[in-house]
């Protein structure tokens, strides 16, 4: 027999793409069977083979999908609060990473952590996602440079899955920068294409990202990774256009990415490209505001072209230590004039379509039963409050 619960007396956010805004049921119940949504509707319509099986009173609760992050860097070793200090003197991310700072700073301390230390630093942080409704979180590798280290991460990265109960999506992000003292073009062929290739035979790898950026790496080196990636039938996502506009979005939308992520220098073509591609837009305001950024990704341009948009952490030590799902939510709103419901629909239906995932996102029979209960009345107070968690509980694959 399956094991079934109805969760009554509830507010359900269902999300799904069909409904306008949150696709809210009011005076709600969800069934949960086996794992998966059963069926979901209002109370009084409760299918008559569902009305003896054990009941949850949610005393008027809202349930919304669990929450994804579909944008984190949680696996590294080190931190950098002392590049921290050198931008609130008015260095720029661009000078703090050409003095030896940034993104190479923290790859020598994960090079030089075991893998426990990474791992025990790793969950520490996917605690604080899992206390905030989250049920999974997508993790970047990049902060290697070399195969041993990328792979160790990527590892890292994997087990915290078996640790803790949340889905773990994986991207190896080779291509993040070019080690000190090394030819770009010589990296991309000698360590990032090889890495990839060793990490792909040990079934590390979900989707490749790049940093398609002036201080990283151009569209023609990006476009060498990723079509390594493509023979070995990986899908894409890419950093792009987050400090200029050196084509990364087109070349996204080009090669049919998952997702664009960042984005603050696209285009009105740069939407329309993606509109096309079906690639969603991930919105990373923790970086926006750490960094200083004043060009707002072009929310609106997406919008007019029915771009889907994502919301995520960007959790890393050195432009976004933001650990919060729910801060990335209201930043969204505050600094970047999203609703709400794009804030919500962005963590949850659109960040698993960002990630290639098709069974999580939103509540719909069928789907997989990952809920965030929370103690509000309206979806809206979720982007709201700031340092605020209303988490009441999580269901992760039906279980509590």
């Amino acid at each position: 027999m399956p094991s079934t619960t109805v969760f009554s007396n509830a507010t359900a956010a269902t999300m799904t793409p069909e409904t306008a805004d949150y696709g809210l049921v009011r005076n709600a119940a969800i069934v949960v069977s086996d794992g998966r949504i059963a069926w979901v509707g209002a109370q009084e319509a409760l299918p008559e083979p569902y009305r003896d099986a054990p009941t949850q009173d949610l005393d008027g609760r809202l349930v919304t999908p669990a929450l994804i992050d579909c944008h984190t860097h949680i696996v590294h070793g080190g931190n950098r609060a002392m590049e921290f200090e050198m931008r609130l003197q008015g260095a720029s991310y661009e000078e703090v990473a050409r003095a030896g700072g940034g993104i190479v700073s923290t790859v020598s301390a994960t090079r030089e952590a075991s893998f426990d230390e990474l791992l025990a630093k790793a969950l520490t942080r996917a605690d604080a996602l899992i206390a905030q409704g989250v049920s999974t979180v997508e993790i970047k590798s990049g902060y290697g440079l070399n195969q041993e280290t990328e792979l160790k991460m990527l590892r890292v990265a994997r087990a915290i899955a078996q640790h803790r109960p949340i889905r773990v999506m994986t991207s190896f992000l080779g291509a993040h920068a070019v080690p000190k003292g090394m030819d770009a073009d010589a990296y991309i062929d000698t360590i990032c294409i090889p890495a990839l290739n060793a990490a792909h035979a040990e079934g590390l790898v979900d989707a490749v990202d790049g940093f398609c950026e002036g201080i990283a790496f151009d569209t023609t080196q990006i476009s060498r990774v990723f079509d390594q990636a493509r023979a070995l039938g990986l899908p894409l996502k890419l950093h792009a256009e987050q400090l200029s506009n050196i084509g990364g979005t087109a070349l996204a939308a080009r090669y049919g990415a998952m997702s664009a992520d960042h984005v603050e220098y696209a285009t009105e073509d740069d939407a329309r490209a993606l509109a096309a591609s079906g690639t969603v837009a991930v919105i990373l305001p923790g970086a926006f505001y750490t960094i200083h950024e004043t060009q707002a990704p072009p929310i609106q341009a997406f919008r007019d072209h029915g771009v889907p948009m994502a919301v995520a952490t960007d959790w890393n030590p050195g432009t976004s230590p933001l650990g919060s799902i729910l801060l990335a939510m209201n930043m969204a709103c505050t600094l970047f004039r999203m609703t709400p419901a794009e804030a919500l629909a962005g963590t949850t239906r659109n960040a698993a379509r960002a990630l290639g995932l098709t069974d999580t996102g939103t509540i719909a029979p069928g789907m997989r039963a990952d809920l965030a209960i929370w103690n509000v009345a309206e979806p809206a107070e979720l982007s709201y409050g700031i340092g605020i968690n209303p988490l009441h509980n999580r269901i992760f694959g039906g279980v509590q």
